[in-house]
């Protein structure tokens, strides 16, 4: 078995922008940040859990790839061996064999943009067993904490009258509406990356298909496909931001598919950093907002 905290890395970097990813477990992104500075995931090698008949199952942090819904054992698996990448012109392909028990196999195609601290990555599942199986692609972004997830909220109206709901707020178990770090808009959702309270986990169906996440001066962004019309998990969510005692995470969720056997689905994100607070995308009191902490 590989040990994620020695195991190789390969590192992607154009001047602008740096991701380091496993070498040969995952597929996991590790590290994300401007070229040569602090790294804006978490960190958790010691982090893990033991899956009764899997294994032991490694958090270690940064980025990566499941399927919905959530579940035990099926969501963690664990993926401490057997991957192989292929380089590409600016960029790298993280390959998985495909999982014990689930039969999916996992793959991010990884490609940085050339002059600017940009990236594209392509999540596919390909499901190789002999039956169909009904899921969707999930792609987990873990933030290191202190500072704040940024989520923008839908203002157009489902219709001409004003007389049907625009929004949708899913909320888990263990989190309360009166949790102090979540902030309740009508612009943006913003959550303050805090440990100091319980477990908060929420979700909704994201109109921009876009979520950011602001650190030491310097914003996150991914955007991803949306998918109008089409059933999602968990009552609806495209869009999902748990926030713990070691990380906050900034989920992108594709629409619930059945996928017959030796059929592919994927889940394209853009990633951007941006080391300025003014951008266009957020209001001007949001920006204040972040520069005032």
């Amino acid at each position: 078995m590989t040990d994620i905290q020695s195991t190789p890395t390969r590192v992607l970097d154009n001047g602008y922008i740096q991701l380091k990813t496993l070498a040969n477990a995952g597929p996991r992104i590790t590290h994300l940040s401007f070229s040569g500075k602090r790294n804006l995931f978490a960190e958790l090698p010691d982090d893990k859990s033991d899956i009764p008949g899997y294994g032991e199952f490694r958090v270690v942090g940064g980025h990566r790839l499941w399927h919905a819904p959530e579940a035990l054992p099926r969501t963690y698996i664990p993926d401490n061996d057997g991957l192989t990448t292929e380089d590409l012109p600016g960029g790298i392909r993280l390959k998985a064999p495909a999982q014990p028990g689930t039969s999916i196999a996992k793959t991010i195609e990884i490609t940085l943009a050339p002059n600017q601290a940009a990236a594209k990555l392509i999540h596919t599942l390909r499901n190789d067993g002999l039956w169909a199986v009904e899921l969707a692609p999930w792609a987990l972004s873990m933030m290191r904490l202190d500072g704040v997830a940024i989520l923008p909220q839908p203002r157009e109206k489902t219709d001409v009258s004003g007389l049907l709901h625009n929004r949708i707020l899913a909320l888990w178990p263990y989190s309360s509406i009166n949790d102090p770090r979540l902030k309740l808009r009508d612009d943006f959702i913003l959550i303050h990356a805090s440990a100091s309270m319980p477990a908060l986990k929420i979700g909704y169906y994201n109109t921009h298909g876009w979520l950011a996440y602001w650190v030491d001066g310097v914003l996150f962004r991914k955007t991803y496909d949306l998918h109008p019309g089409a059933v999602h998990v968990d009552g609806g969510c495209n869009a999902e931001v748990y926030c713990g005692d070691k990380f906050i995470e900034l989920e992108a969720l594709g629409p619930l598919t059945k996928l017959a056997p030796g059929a592919s689905i994927t889940l394209t994100e853009t990633w951007e950093l941006f080391d300025a607070i003014d951008q266009p995308f957020l209001s001007p009191e949001i920006q204040a907002l972040l520069t005032a902490g």
